[in-house]
């Protein structure tokens, strides 16, 4: 159950929140999953097509859209990687 947590914290934090879609969650819930299957490291070394399969999205654009809106709302902090062979960072705020 305590993988749930951090969904769960998710929802309630995003239930009054307008800015947040549905492509915003699927992204969160796929991070978590990565993140489960990483061994619930923080933060996690992430590339984008790790990702979309999970999240059932298909566009970069909007890949790096919503992890930057989530990031910059506060929901995890998301560092870029300007390198090819490296993951971006996520970290899960908790």
């Amino acid at each position: 159950m305590e993988h749930l947590k951090p969904l769960s914290d998710f929802f309630f934090a995003i239930e009054n929140d307008f800015r947040i879609s549905t492509t915003h969650i699927a992204i969160y819930a796929a991070l978590l999953q990565y993140r489960v299957c990483k061994g619930f490291v923080n933060p996690i070394e992430v590339y984008r097509y790790d990702i979309t399969p999970i999240a059932k999205i298909a566009s970069a654009y909007t890949y790096h859209k919503c992890i930057r809106e989530l990031s910059d709302y506060g929901y995890l902090k998301y560092e870029a990687s300007s390198k090819k062979t490296q993951g971006s960072k996520i970290y899960f705020l908790e």
